[in-house]
């Protein structure tokens, strides 16, 4: 684990989402015991409490867009908050509220990384490829929207949040579980060349082939986020989402992702979002997002080895 403080910042609303409920998520992942699952490893966890930002209107679409300014205003406050604990060395983590809070924290993350001159890699594990825009969706909903807005194709307010435009190289992204994409955004996606491990590749070459290749190259210069939306895991397990799809990956599927990125040593930042506590059964989507999350964080089976961090590599000219 690159850092050794974690902060828990809750940003509770559903404001991106075409459906309430997701800003319940934050007080379910502590209702789960999320805080004292971290500090189990030995890490001194600080619960920030949540944001305060602007009410839910439930109004239609403007413009291709829906709740616009409110959703601009989640994003500011979340990227301030972001930020200000990568500043102080700590890993933030972000207790959602629906995906569109991914463009507040990941600009955050991704403007931290420039400024120390890191690499990025961001692991997006989700059942959808979020590269929506005004123009390829009926809904305007902006949880739909964050990948795009991240690669600088969106609305101006929230392309520009982290200060630079894209915020997110498309490169430095690898989508995980992947098994709803609208037909235009299939296009948009391949055509933008970012990096998607499906459900058909998953169920072809396997779980750890798949992550094999996702963190391919990480080294100790790699800043590491993972976005989690809860709605990547499939609905049998997991029935408090929102917008859920079947044919998502077991729960030791996606156990071997978070023990796999654990023996990285490399996660410095993560986001965990979609949870509809509205739509859940007894907490049980809660309890087992922070089952993950402590697989993340170190819980294995058996004593394992740390990953080896690799030498430098050296221009033989």
């Amino acid at each position: 684990m690159v850092k050794h403080g974690v902060s828990l910042i809750g940003a509770p609303t559903d404001i991106g989402a075409g459906m309430l409920g997701a800003r319940m998520g934050p007080e379910a992942l502590r209702v789960a015991g999320i805080s004292n699952a971290i500090a189990q490893f030995g890490f001194d966890v600080r619960d920030c409490g949540n944001l305060s930002g602007p009410p839910n209107p439930w109004q239609a679409a403007v413009n291709g867009f829906r709740h616009l300014p409110e959703v601009v205003r989640w994003n500011q406050l979340l990227h301030a908050a972001v930020y200000q604990e990568l500043q102080d060395d700590r890993l933030p983590l972000l207790l959602g509220g629906d995906h569109c809070l991914g463009i507040g924290s990941i600009s955050a993350v991704a403007r931290h990384c420039r400024e120390r001159g890191r690499k990025l890699r961001v692991l997006w594990f989700d059942a959808h490829a979020d590269f929506n825009t005004a123009t390829l969706t009926p809904s305007g909903n902006l949880h739909g929207m964050p990948v795009a807005c991240l690669c600088g194709h969106g609305p101006q307010a929230l392309i520009e949040l982290g200060g630079q435009v894209p915020a997110l190289n498309p490169k430095d992204i690898r989508q995980i579980g992947i098994r709803s994409v609208d037909e235009g955004e299939k296009r948009v996606v391949h055509d933008i060349g970012i990096e998607v491990f499906d459900m058909r590749y998953i169920d072809e070459m396997g779980m750890r082939h798949a992550m094999e290749l996702a963190l391919a190259l990480i080294g100790a210069d790699t800043h590491l986020h993972v976005s989690l939306d809860v709605d990547f895991l499939d609905p049998d397990i997991a029935p408090g989402v929102g917008t859920a799809v079947r044919g998502g990956p077991t729960y030791r599927e996606a156990q071997l992702c978070m023990e796999m990125i654990a023996d990285t040593g490399r996660l410095a930042s993560l986001d965990v979002v979609e949870l509809n506590p509205a739509l859940d059964v007894r907490n049980q989507t809660a309890e087992l997002a922070v089952d993950l999350i402590e697989s993340l964080f170190g819980k294995s089976t058996l004593m394992r080895k740390p990953a080896a961090t690799p030498p430098p590599r050296h221009n033989s000219r």
